[in-house]
């Protein structure tokens, strides 16, 4: 919005505007702007939840330090994800197509989430939506987009390679050319394609997600995540950084760099006050929503395989539920004391702040080694 009223149509009769249309410019701006939103409609936020009693029920087999947490407001992702949208809304180019399936993204994980936290909220136990009702919903989300991603792949738009790292020469495919020649049967040709998408974005969301159990874990992990997506999406989409990096020059996709950067705010001011001991928790519509958004940028950006190094945390904590899942239904053995993994430690002895701390680096430590890659090819 201001982009259009400040560049496009005023900066002829004011030249000082042409500053707007740098995106280094407007990702900053809207980086602030998430962030003051965030930092000034916090409190208000946090009030009315207490007042509308929407507060956070503890399940009895978790740590029995998180008793106390009991009542603390949930459902603050509300607040990170008008913090993302507004701003973006702001300073972005709202003709760019990427940057709208982004938005509608976020927003649609947001609702699948907010619906889990209202019938949690109703039923008062940490019960809401059923595993197989949110998975359809996330997976007809991640389909629908990975569907848009194929259509722009026939406007020349879009690739369907991978972008594998470390090696530069091998980008498969994964659309099956042999069968788009064929009238009847070319939609299959596109089947791979967005089961990958789908498996990449619900994963993103869900492991997102699982992370959300300790004050500030999440949100902190999703800043380091958020910050390195924000680099690659802006060298992504510069002819010059992305030719230096051999990446897959796409023209648009910059535009991204501002919801990226929108999302780094939101999700540092969402901090403040979620920071132990929380005033507030994000509640599955944050989680969700922000694990969808990363998972729908990696997507368009081509760095879906580098994904698992940007959010090194979210996968571990994930692969940790999986393995301890499936050790108790094939040996009736646990792994681990408890997962997700940052349980584990907590009933190891670790304080809550240790474990958020370190659990902090180790996502800094893999966010950097995933934009070493970068050139390392």
């Amino acid at each position: 919005m201001l982009y259009w009223l400040l560049y496009q149509r005023l900066f002829h009769s004011f030249a000082p505007f042409r500053i707007f249309r740098y995106l280094t410019f407007r990702t900053a701006f809207a980086s602030l702007t998430a962030l003051f939103m965030a930092l000034i409609v916090g409190p208000a936020v946090i009030r009315h939840l207490r007042d509308f009693q929407i507060q956070q029920y503890i399940r009895d087999e978790g740590p029995q330090a998180h008793k106390k947490k009991a009542g603390t407001p949930t459902m603050g992702g509300v607040l990170i994800t008008i913090a993302v949208v507004v701003p973006t809304f702001l300073w972005a180019d709202l003709t760019n197509r990427y940057v709208w399936m982004a938005l509608l993204s976020m927003l649609t994980f947001a609702s699948i989430g907010f619906a889990d936290d209202y019938l949690k909220i109703v039923n008062r136990r940490n019960l809401g939506l059923t595993g197989r009702s949110k998975l359809a919903y996330q997976i007809a989300t991640s389909s629908a987009i990975a569907i848009t991603l194929a259509a722009l792949q026939q406007q020349g738009l879009y690739s369907t390679r991978l972008m594998v790292p470390f090696i530069k020469r091998i980008r498969p495919d994964l659309v099956i050319s042999s069968l788009l020649h064929h009238a009847y049967i070319w939609p299959l040709a596109f089947v791979p394609f967005v089961a990958f998408v789908a498996i990449v974005i619900v994963g993103s969301s869900n492991a997102v997600n699982l992370t959300d159990g300790l004050d500030g874990l999440a949100i902190g992990c999703t800043i380091i995540a958020a910050s390195a997506l924000t680099v690659l999406t802006y060298v992504s989409g510069h002819a010059i950084f992305a030719g230096y990096l051999e990446l897959q020059y796409l023209p648009q996709v910059g535009e991204l760099t501002i919801f990226c950067g929108a999302m780094v705010g939101s999700s540092i001011g969402f901090l403040w006050y979620n920071a132990h001991p929380a005033e507030i928790f994000m509640g599955d519509v944050g989680s969700l929503a922000l694990g969808g958004a990363i998972g729908t940028i990696a997507v368009i950006i081509k760095q879906e395989l580098l994904l698992p190094f940007i959010g090194g945390i979210f996968v571990i904590e994930a692969i940790s539920v999986i393995l301890q899942v499936g050790s108790y239904k094939l040996r009736k053995k646990r792994i681990f004391k408890m997962a997700p993994l940052h349980h584990h430690f907590e009933l190891l002895g670790w304080s809550e702040s240790k474990v958020i701390v370190r659990f902090w680096i180790l996502s800094l430590i893999f966010a950097l080694f995933a934009l070493t890659t970068l050139k390392l090819r």
